[in-house]
């Protein structure tokens, strides 16, 4: 059960950082997809939040396929992208907020499962 969960926080991952690069892509090509809210905070153009996105998305892929393989650095390394996942999105709120969330809670998820039942998976 418990290497249930480090394998469903690795393919959410995966998933995920495929979803965010792609989700990069698409400000960077058509920055005018994007709805952005007045008078944000966390000012940044839509196209540089696409390179974040892109590049983001690309490096969560490579550790969720790292934790597939059990590994103590992609554990290590998928907590840390978690948490700067939550972040980021914390951050893209205003151009795509019911994603954004969803996203944030799933990450606290994945960083449950690997701080909870990481070892079961390297067995």
């Amino acid at each position: 059960m418990a290497m249930g969960f480090t394998f469903f926080a690795a393919v959410m991952m995966i998933v995920l950082g495929a979803i965010d690069a792609l989700q990069g892509l698409a400000a960077i090509i058509r920055q005018h997809y994007y709805v952005v809210a007045p008078n944000y905070v966390y000012k940044l153009s839509v196209t540089g939040w696409g390179w974040i996105n892109l590049i983001l998305g690309i490096i969560v892929v490579l550790a969720g396929f790292g934790l597939l393989s059990g590994a103590l650095w992609a554990r290590i390394v998928g907590v840390v992208l978690a948490v700067v996942v939550i972040i980021t999105n914390f951050m893209w709120l205003p151009y795509y907020p019911f994603w954004s969330i969803l996203v944030i809670a799933i990450s606290v998820v994945v960083i449950w499962a690997i701080t909870a039942h990481g070892r079961e998976m390297a067995a």
